[in-house]
């Protein structure tokens, strides 16, 4: 698979911040989807990933007015 442009991959990014996180998922919310959902935030997460991009940090970079502000 060949990287993104910059565009592109700015619009995933956008697009993941929207999307429910796994642990959300389950069948009262998304009756008879599950599997469906599960598996797009996965492919969703393997584009980032080979795009160099962690999709943990990627909600913070598009809304940085939102992001956590821990210190470790």
């Amino acid at each position: 698979m060949n990287p993104l442009d910059d565009e592109a991959l700015h619009a995933l990014k956008t697009a993941f911040c929207y999307m429910p996180k796994a642990n959300d998922v389950n069948e009262f919310d998304f009756p008879g989807r599950v599997e469906q959902i599960l598996s797009d935030i996965d492919t969703v997460r393997e584009v980032l990933l080979i795009n160099d991009v962690d999709p943990d940090e990627v909600a913070d970079e598009i809304h940085p007015d939102q992001a956590n502000n821990s210190s470790y």
